[in-house]
């Protein structure tokens, strides 16, 4: 057998580690976590396109202090202060070149924002004391010798979700800002015990998603 209810052991023996995707799950977690975080960047985000007026203005006005002027030199904005103040002041427009150099300033900035300080996203995954629900998908067997594939690990129903994972949230992602895979390890470990007596086949995963 690939694994017993005490988790994987020997994992490769039969050919689970020929798929890539399969990983330990505090990996695929951590995972998880940088693509939740990802979609609140953007879906948080100015939604008006930056050649709009509207999508302009309000980039620009997130980008009207020290350290968006600075975002702005870095994304390859060359123009003088002068032309930056009338940007500002709405009397002048960028060309088209520097449009597309605002709007990369404009997400460099909010990702940095974000990333330097997670508590809202801390606030988003704890929801209010109503947790997230996370999406389990078990290995892909399709490299498993066949004799040692588990019939229980096939299909749609071995799909497993849990509605609503609570109290980890906030050590989960200071250990994905750490880079701490122990750390997720030990608190993947910790959710899939609320699986059923058949967790351990879920020690190993090729996706987990996050309902947030």
């Amino acid at each position: 057998m690939p694994y017993d209810d005490s988790g994987w052991r020997n994992f490769g023996t039969y050919g689970a580690n020929r798929s890539a995707e399969n990983v330990r799950g505090g990996k695929a977690l951590g995972r998880a976590l940088e693509d939740a975080l990802s979609r609140q960047i953007t879906e948080g985000g100015i939604k008006s396109p930056v050649t709009s007026p509207r999508g302009l203005k309000a980039r620009l006005n997130y980008l009207n202090s020290d350290a968006g002027v600075e975002a702005m030199r870095e994304a390859g904005i060359t123009v003088k202060s002068r032309a930056l103040n009338n940007w500002f002041a709405g009397t002048q427009k960028p060309n088209p070149a520097n449009l597309e150099l605002v709007d990369t300033a404009y997400w460099n900035l909010r990702t940095r924002r974000i990333r330097d300080n997670l508590g809202a996203f801390k606030q988003h995954l704890n929801n209010q004391g109503n947790g997230t629900a996370v999406e389990i998908h078990p290995i892909n067997q399709a490299h498993v010798d066949e004799h040692a594939r588990r019939p229980n690990l096939e299909g749609d129903q071995a799909i497993r979700t849990l509605p609503a994972v609570r109290y980890v949230w906030n050590d989960a992602i200071d250990a994905m800002k750490a880079g701490d895979e122990g750390k997720l390890e030990e608190i993947w470990d910790d959710i899939i015990t609320d699986l059923d007596s058949d967790w351990g086949a879920y020690t190993y995963v090729s996706y987990i998603g996050l309902g947030a």
